[in-house]
């Protein structure tokens, strides 16, 4: 089971860095509102923070570098999480998901990345699994699932906004 947490760890984390690749405008202006930073101050931040989550997406998924991995994932989730907690009842787009929506930063949103903060903690301190073939499978039901959780909470979300 180990295996297949590293892998969606590690995905996740992949993902992320290429969303932010490929919606690079809407992800400094999120960054900008969640920092609140300048928004070319924000746009470095986002270089970097890219940067930072390829690399651990990779080292998650080499043997001799899958703790350290493991550490500044959980390290990056718990401050993403803290930049959430400082916009706690503002409504913006946080950049969480992979449309663009504006929504209230509310426990879910906040508690979200602690999720994985929580998983790659686990992972940094077990022992880790033979790679079996059904850890991509579980992986990509995990990321699946991940996915899902914030799509109903964005139909709550719009439902709260409305009324």
């Amino acid at each position: 089971m180990t295996s297949a947490v590293i892998l969606f760890l590690a995905g996740l984390l992949a993902l992320s860095a290429a969303h932010k690749v490929l919606a690079r405008d809407r992800m400094a202006l999120s960054v900008a509102r969640l920092t609140g930073f300048s928004l070319p101050i924000a746009g470095l931040v986002l270089i970097a923070v890219t940067c930072i989550e390829g690399v651990l997406a990779l080292s998650l998924m080499l043997s001799p570098l899958a703790t350290a991995g493991a550490v500044g994932a959980a390290a990056l989730w718990t401050l993403y999480a803290g930049a959430l907690l400082r916009r706690r009842g503002e409504s913006l787009d946080c950049g969480c998901d992979l449309m663009a929506r504006k929504q209230p930063v509310d426990g879910f949103t906040i508690v979200r990345p602690l999720v994985p903060a929580g998983l790659a903690v686990a992972a940094a301190l077990l022992p880790r699994g033979a790679w079996t073939l059904d850890a991509p499978f579980a992986a990509a039901a995990f990321l699946a699932l991940w996915f899902a959780a914030g799509e109903l909470h964005s139909l709550h979300s719009l439902r709260v906004v409305r009324s």
